[in-house]
């Protein structure tokens, strides 16, 4: 037993025979580095090359690129290393069930073994398509498959963004077939369309466009057919998302017509190949012109049309009109009528002038003149003021100001108050005259000829009541 351990851990030759012929306690001891060497040795000799199957978990990804996972089943788990620059045709998630090809090895530093994975693939089409499956309804929760954020495409883009290979046919179809239609702008941008990576180089090309001083009119996203593992990239999350929120309409067109991928419901139009996305991208261009030479010629129509029927109305309405000789019969006669009767008139008025002329000539002579002049100069000096007369109504007129005044001043109402009568106010300031005035304010203020008192209405003074007089305020 001792002999077949030894051989299997490949020791030196002094070793294997100190171990043959010392037995129990008297094997020679084996340093830790040693053991581990020879362990990981044996291990990688005889899993060179394996394939498993299992679920991942604890999947993630570190600073230096590679990737770190567990591959378990329901009783038992395997350590496993995915080393950058290792192509995966997906991205890992926890949950998926997977089958890794690599070899196995072990870590010394933790005394575990582990597998390195060279390779690794979905457990199948059913899984596969179960994970997509997965992904598509939780996106679509979230609304960005929602057709109410679709938008419609432009009608004639004059710059293109493509995303796919630089090197494939797909570039060279889309080219072929836009120089076929309609030639325009075409703006590629190179990616990879599968492998690692390749989702995130798709994303970061979409908004890439976006943010280009020229951004494009239109966006497609394309790519060859090929299988479900090959066209994964399309299904990532990253680019879902990237074609969701991009603000240029984008066309997805990749696969063939029956591949369906995620970024086809996330894109606002999808085409079932590269080519009928450049069909969907622009116009033909001989139909263009067939349509513009079309409405050009119905324009002309239009307008020849308009014409005739404007000449017939015009037509039409000149033969209801009457004739000219019709129309301007009585005004010419009028005219003749008033071309007779003018001279007539002239000379009748003439003569008429010539008599008003004779007769105002006769009152025009210079004795009447200068008679009339006499007596306007009469009447000037008659109504010319004399100096006397305006003193003395001066001062009349002052005499009865001076009467006026004095009157004035003795129907003053605070003239009556340096005898010792005082003037009654209320709260408005107006001059209260009767007790039931005085009673409805309540307080009063007493004016005398040298200042002002307030009152308040307290009762009535039974003993100087008069009943033949209103009632009076007592004024406290």
């Amino acid at each position: 037993m001792s002999r077949t351990i030894m051989a299997s851990l490949d020791l030196p030759e002094t070793g294997r025979l100190l171990a043959e012929e010392a037995a129990g306690d008297n094997a020679p001891a084996l340093s830790v580095s040693e053991l581990s060497g020879a362990l990981k040795r044996s291990v990688e000799d005889a899993f060179s090359h394996v394939r498993v199957r299992g679920e991942i978990s604890g999947y993630k990804r570190v600073a230096s690129g590679h990737a770190y996972l567990t591959l378990k089943d329901d009783r038992a788990c395997l350590d496993g290393v995915i080393w950058k620059g290792t192509p995966v045709a997906f991205r890992p998630e926890d949950g998926a069930e997977v089958i890794a090809t690599g070899r196995l090895t072990t870590f010394p530093g933790r005394s575990r073994y582990q597998i390195v994975i060279e390779r690794l693939e979905l457990a199948g089409q059913g899984a596969l398509m179960a994970l997509l499956d997965q992904r598509r309804r939780a996106l679509a929760a979230e609304g960005l498959f929602d057709q109410e954020r679709k938008r419609r495409l432009p009608y004639l883009p004059r710059l293109i963004g493509v995303v796919t290979s630089p090197t494939g046919a797909v570039i060279r179809d889309i080219l072929h077939r836009l120089e076929d239609r309609c030639p325009t702008h075409v703006m590629l941008w190179p990616v990879a369309v599968q492998g690692e990576g390749a989702a995130a180089q798709i994303a970061n090309a979409v908004k890439g466009m976006a943010n280009l001083p020229q951004p494009p009119d239109l966006i497609i996203v394309a790519r060859g057919g090929g299988s479900i593992e090959d066209l994964w990239a399309f299904n990532e999350e990253v680019v879902v998302r990237a074609v969701a929120a991009s603000p240029i309409p984008t066309i997805s067109a990749v696969g063939h017509e029956t591949d369906v991928t995620l970024c086809d419901f996330a894109a606002d139009v999808r085409a079932p190949t590269p080519t009928a996305a450049a069909e969907m991208a622009v116009p033909v261009r001989a139909e263009l012109h067939a349509q513009v030479r079309e409405l050009a010629l119905r324009t002309q129509r239009c307008a020849n049309r308009y014409a005739e029927r404007a000449g017939e109305r015009l037509e039409a309405t000149a033969r209801r009109l009457p004739a000219l000789d019709r129309l301007l019969a009585p005004q010419r006669q009028k005219l003749d009528e008033l071309s007779e009767r003018l001279p007539r008139a002239l000379g009748r008025r003439l003569v008429e002038a010539r008599g008003e002329l004779a007769q105002a000539s006769g009152a025009l002579r210079p004795g009447l003149l200068a008679a009339r002049i006499s007596r306007s100069r009469d009447r000037l000096a008659a109504a010319r003021l004399r100096p006397g007369l305006v003193t003395v109504r001066i001062a009349d007129a002052q005499d009865r100001l001076s009467r006026l005044w004095r009157v004035a001043e003795q129907l003053h109402p605070d003239k009556p108050l340096a005898r010792g009568y005082a003037r009654i106010e209320g709260r408005d300031g107006k001059t209260v005259s009767t007790a039931h005035a005085a009673r409805a304010a309540g307080a009063l203020t007493l004016v005398f000829a040298d200042g002002l008192v307030a009152a308040r209405v307290e009762g009535t003074a039974r003993a100087s009541y008069d009943r033949s007089k209103p009632e009076q305020p007592t004024l406290l």
